[in-house]
Parts: structure tokens; C-alpha cells; sequence
């Protein structure tokens, strides 16, 4: 199938999963189970070389149970404006053909991948900053764009305007890219959606020495899946000056970590039956709903005046 016409499809299919989850309430689903791999390799400008790393993870990813792959932002296309100064000139039949690839690849393993891409537009408008979801059919089926490009990204890319959240095995998962991490308001949303595993795609990799990074980026993770009761894989290119990928649990603990600066396929058990340590559960749908606190406030004189002693 020629992949615009699998996109158009996929986007249809997308918005209507988007629809029908926006008011799903957190607690609706009985859950699921399913093992994800979390990859990394060392992203570049050679779509040729990229793609081959991705259908090479993926097969290992098979052979390891894998139902679920997960890859970096920008993996099939290298990352503008890093890996390519520009996007003029850039081969975009290379990526379609290798892109088909990794579809014809996803419908042979019978595998769920998620896959940093670059996603061009018509006319004069820059490209997106996706990941595609593609089902083991080896058809996409949802895109997500970023939505919060920095300024950097946006000499290069357009920004999305909606979220994106598939079902595997019983389990909501929802995407999310980079910058995207900054702003907790929309993992706060995927909660509110009944998503559980949080597949979040970076490119921190190529960075002058002593970047910030790699202390902040896993923690603010960490801290992201215990306020909102989630599994997030976070992953990462392993070029040099990056960080290694992460899984991390709803308790906000790292179950799993890749290795710094090499290629790597780690799989971890993603179960939304079994019981985390989880303080704010109990309040977690009131705070949602604009209840910011517990318990029920009391009428009291020496309450109200705040400057009595």
C-alpha cells in the first residue's frame, strides 16, 4: 500500500481513537499486559543506516517476545538541524522506500512499532516531528507530531495540535517527544485519557560537553509516571553526549537502563494489574477535576483569617 494513502487512513483512525478517549476516566479499564523493547542506536543523517538499525532492533526485539518497539525521535530521518543543517535538498524518496521497509518488516514479525520520523507536509509548510504507530499489519495507524518544539525546532519543523494514544494487549499507551517533558500539563492529559505506559521519544544526543541534560531529563521522567501512575519508556540516540534510555515504573523507580553510548534492545514487562506504590492515587482524580485538596475543608474563624496567631 503506498504509504500516503496508509496515512491518510491512519490519521482518520487516529482522530477517532483521540475522540472517544478524551473523557475516558482513569480507572475505567481493568488493564493489560505486554512486553515492550526500548531501543537505541546512534542516530544520523543516513536514512539508509538508520533504518537499517531499526529493522536490526526490531528483529531482536522479536526474538526476545517483544510485542511493542520503541525507537527515538527522529530515527528513520536524523534530526534536523542537527544531523542535517538543513532540510533542503533532503532525500525524501530515500525515507519513503525505507519507511516502507519497516512497515513491510512490522507486518512479517507481526510487531507494534513506534518510530521517530521526519513527516513532510505540502507546499511551502515545514515538516513535522513525528513518531508513526504501526501495527502489526504493517499499516500506520496514528501519528503523533510535537507538539512543543523549541526554538530550534521550529526553523526547521511545524508543531502538532493533538494527542495520540493506542491499545496494545489491554494497555492504553499514549506519545509524547523531547520537549515535550517540559510541560507536565500533557502527560496530565494522557491520565485523564486512561493511558498507562507513556512511550516518550528523544533526540539528546550530539551535545557540547557538561550539558544539563543527562542529570535532569530521566529524574523529570521519573517524577512525570509517579504523579500520574504510569509506565513511561523514555529512549534516546546513543551517539555521543546523550544519555542512556530509561523504563521507569508508576512508582516513579528505573526498572531498566540501557547502556551509555551503545546500541541496545532492553525489554521490560509492562502490567497494569499489578499494584505500585502510588501515594497521590487516592486524590488523583480530584485534583484533575480542580479539587486541590484532601479531605473536606473546614468553616472555622481562625481558619479564614490568616493572620491571627
Amino acid at each position: 500500500m503506498p504509504l500516503t494513502t496508509v496515512l491518510g487512513c491512519g490519521l482518520a483512525v487516529g482522530f477517532l481513537v483521540a475522540a472517544a478517549t478524551a473523557t475516558a476516566p482513569t480507572t475505567a479499564r481493568k488493564g493489560g499486559r505486554l512486553k515492550l523493547a526500548t531501543c537505541q542506536f546512534p542516530v544520523s543523517a543516513d536514512i539508509a543506516a538508520n533504518a537499517e538499525w531499526v529493522r536490526k532492533q526490531m528483529r531482536q526485539a522479536k526474538e526476545r517476545g517483544a510485542h511493542l518497539v520503541h525507537f527515538p525521535e527522529c530515527a528513520l530521518s536524523g534530526y534536523a538541524g542537527v544531523d542535517h543543517k538543513s532540510l533542503d535538498g533532503f532525500d525524501w524518496a530515500l525515507l519513503r522506500a525505507e519507511t516502507e521497509s519497516v512497515l513491510a518488516l512490522a507486518r512479517e514479525l507481526k510487531l507494534w512499532v513506534v518510530v521517530g520520523t521526519t513527516h513532510r507536509l505540502s507546499g511551502r509548510h515545514k515538516p513535522h516531528n513525528s513518531l508513526y504507530v504501526v501495527s502489526p499489519e504493517g499499516t500506520i495507524v496514528d501519528r503523533y507530531d510535537k507538539r512543543f518544539c523549541t526554538g530550534g525546532d521550529l526553523k526547521h519543523f511545524s508543531p502538532g495540535d493533538h494527542f495520540a494514544t493506542f491499545e496494545v494487549r489491554g494497555v492504553r499507551c499514549g506519545l509524547l517527544i523531547c520537549y515535550d517533558i517540559r510541560f507536565p500539563e500533557l502527560y496530565r492529559q494522557c491520565c485523564k485519557q486512561g493511558v498507562r505506559l507513556i512511550l516518550h521519544s528523544f533526540y539528546n544526543a550530539r551535545q557540547k560537553k557538561g550539558s544539563i541534560h543527562p542529570k535532569i531529563m530521566p529524574p523529570t521522567a521519573q517524577a512525570r509516571a509517579a504523579t500520574n501512575g504510569m509506565f513511561v519508556s523514555i529512549n534516546n540516540s546513543c551517539a555521543p553526549e546523550s544519555w542512556p534510555s530509561h523504563f521507569i515504573t508508576p512508582d516513579g523507580l528505573v526498572a531498566g537502563r540501557l547502556v551509555l553510548n551503545r546500541p541496545g534492545v532492553m525489554v521490560n514487562v509492562v502490567d497494569t494489574r499489578k499494584k505500585y506504590y502510588d501515594a497521590s492515587r487516592p486524590y488523583r482524580l480530584d485534583a484533575i477535576g480542580g479539587k486541590l485538596n484532601s479531605g473536606t475543608p473546614i468553616r472555622d474563624p481562625r481558619s479564614t483569617d490568616r493572620t491571627c496567631y
